[in-house]
């Protein structure tokens, strides 16, 4: 019983060699490495919920010998960070929103005067252009006659005319007989005929026709025989203005013949306070405050602290055609901004003084992110026409003045010329008004685009108006007030009652309001929202958070670890087995345990397993037996 058997390894020798494996061992995961992971995902999550702050994970395995228990509590916790993750959803796309909240302050401080621009509401003296509209005027006072039986008076017609004018009204007068008013029912067009007496006027509408080379026509039709009559007059008169190459020698500015009283702040205004401008439907205009000089400012509200003007209104030597109006065009607006008296303006009626109060009103825009709004324009795709600071209005009009040129070959005559455009001619652009018209239909129908192209400023000036009006002069003191403006601008005002007219323009109060946007939704608001929703849902704090984000990274790590593994182990082949008698099957199967130690991975560093995973315990009942047998 004492021998060893050949081919055995001694019994002592064999012990030894173990306890020295199994204290290696133990050496080994007694070192603490740099970097440690866990050797399966479960150990890595029972020790998660074991440790974490977060309210709730302890009940996934404290419970675990429950299952129903577990299986509640998991469908609990999973519920709830759901219902947080969704929560979280709802304020990140509310903060990719960018919302805006609106602050609203009243200022109290002296308030800067804003410009005043009046108009005399007619283009030209009549006698100075009269030879220019003779053939107008004439074929208008034939088409009024056809249409309506109205014999308009003409002025008498000066013959004395050059061979050049001569050929010139030639000229012109087959181009309007091409362009005629007609009469159209519904949809149809037809000629007016000579002798129509029964025809009832009021089922028709008044319009004329433009047609391109191709004889693709354009119908521009009105209900009002007015506006009908007007807008053809016009359509034709832009022509004649664009054929004089000295058009604005025409124009006769007279300040003193205009305003016949000037004041401001209680002091007389002078011509350094205002600049003058030719409109070709309001006339000459003048702009006060115009930023030319020093710039008026008031520290008082109430009518003696703003701009008082007296202006004349008679209609002497008008267009008849065109100056359908009486009285004069009046616009409010901020310095360096241009003047359409056709959007913001209105009109001040003769024998009339109105008092206008303005209360100020600034908008200032966040950009960026938070609206589409531009600072200076130059970040919009559409040149800036006019020689100001970019408004939303100027943008448009620059936007369809540049379309005009583009598509029609030349440029409208109210708006700027563009470089190397000429203006709209039908001695040169034949089928300018029928591209014109078509035009304007699809800019109102914003088919160009201009109104998405041009934004808004993200700092603008507004100005709230109200008006008052009063009779001016009285009835017992027209005679003096008259005698007197007659005798300082010595012009004999022929109807006293329409030839004048009175303006005040004033701050209403001293306080200017300011609109101003500031962020809704900061990232000082967005974290504390999101904080506010994990402690309602899991009661943690950001440590909390930083526990889940190393779970996540333990959890890829180990998926790479063993996915690396498992690589690794599909690349070696197993080494051949020798075949073994039955003297050697006991001793294989004493070191067998031993053959089947789990490999390690080190990463930087000496990576060890919990002392569990190399545990030896299987050795002991296998001595322990062996002895026994012994």
């Amino acid at each position: 019983s004492g021998s060893v058997k050949p081919g055995k390894m001694p019994e002592g020798e064999k012990m030894g060699q173990c306890k020295q494996e199994e204290e290696q061992q133990q050496k080994e995961a007694k070192q603490e490495g740099l970097i440690e992971f866990y050797s399966s995902y479960q150990e890595l999550f029972q020790f998660f919920c074991s440790n974490t702050t977060i309210h709730g994970a302890i009940r996934l395995v404290c419970s675990k010998k429950n299952k129903m228990k577990t299986a509640f509590w998991s469908v609990l916790f999973f519920l709830t960070f759901g219902l947080m993750y969704w929560q979280f959803g709802i304020l990140y796309r509310e903060y990719f929103s960018y919302p805006v909240n609106l602050n609203l302050n009243l200022n109290s401080d002296r308030l800067t005067f804003p410009a005043v621009t009046l108009c005399t509401l007619n283009p030209y003296r009549y006698s100075a252009i009269r030879k220019q509209l003779d053939k107008l005027d004439e074929i208008t006072h034939q088409t009024l006659l056809d249409l309506y039986d109205y014999n308009m008076s003409l002025p008498q017609r000066d013959w004395s005319t050059s061979s050049t004018q001569r050929r010139s009204s030639r000229s012109l007068l087959h181009h309007i007989q091409r362009h005629p008013l007609r009469r159209q029912k519904r949809d149809n067009v037809v000629n007016l005929p000579e002798n129509s007496p029964s025809v009832d006027k009021n089922d028709w509408k008044i319009g004329f026709v433009l047609c391109n080379e191709n004889n693709d026509c354009f119908h521009q039709a009105y209900s009002s025989g007015v506006d009908a009559v007007r807008e053809w007059y016009s359509f034709h008169y832009i022509n004649i203005l664009a054929q004089v190459p000295d058009a604005k020698a025409l124009d006769e500015s007279d300040f003193e013949n205009f305003i016949y009283a000037c004041r401001f702040n209680e002091a007389t205004c002078d011509k350094a306070n205002y600049t003058h401008f030719h409109h070709p439907l309001y006339g000459n205009c003048y702009t006060f405050n115009d930023n030319s000089s020093s710039v008026w400012t008031s520290s008082m509200p109430g009518i003696n602290n703003g701009l008082s003007l007296v202006v004349r209104t008679e209609q002497n030597d008008f267009i008849p055609l065109l100056s359908t109006v009486t009285g004069a065009r009046v616009m409010v607006h901020d310095q360096n901004e241009p003047a359409f008296m056709d959007d913001g303006g209105f009109n001040v009626r003769p024998g009339i003084e109105t008092s206008i109060s303005m209360r100020k009103e600034m908008t200032i825009r966040l950009g960026g992110s938070y609206s589409d709004c531009t600072e200076d324009g130059s970040d919009v795709p559409v040149q800036n026409l006019y020689s100001s600071r970019y408004t939303e209005q100027v943008c448009i009009r620059s936007c369809f003045q540049l379309n005009m040129v583009e598509r029609c070959g030349c440029a409208y005559y109210f708006y700027p010329l563009p470089s190397g455009a000429l203006y709209c001619d039908y001695t040169k652009h034949k089928a300018w008004g029928y591209c014109y018209y078509k035009l304007l239909a699809e800019f109102k129908a914003d088919v160009l685009g201009c109104f998405h192209k041009c934004r808004k400023p993200c700092k603008m000036t507004e100005y709230q108006l109200s008006a008052g009006y009063s009779r001016w002069p009285s009835a017992v003191s027209e005679d003096w007030v008259f005698y007197m403006l007659s005798q300082q601008n010595k012009y004999n005002i022929t109807s006293k009652r329409n030839g004048v007219a009175k303006v005040n323009i004033f701050f209403k109060e001293w306080n200017y309001k300011t609109n101003g946007e500031s962020p809704a939704f900061t990232v000082v608001t967005l974290l504390s929202q999101l904080g506010n929703q994990w402690s309602l849902w899991f009661g943690s704090s950001v440590l909390s958070v930083m526990e889940l984000a190393e779970l996540v990274l333990d959890f890829i790590a180990i998926t790479f670890i063993l996915g690396f593994r498992w690589f690794r182990s599909r690349q070696k082949l197993p080494a051949p087995v020798p075949p073994l008698n039955s003297q050697d099957n006991a001793a294989f199967q004493d070191e067998a345990p031993a053959l089947r130690a789990p490999h390690r991975f080190t990463v930087e560093a000496v990576v060890t397993t919990l002392p569990s995973y190399n545990s030896l315990e299987p050795r002991g009942p296998s001595r322990d037996g062996e002895e026994g047998h012994e």
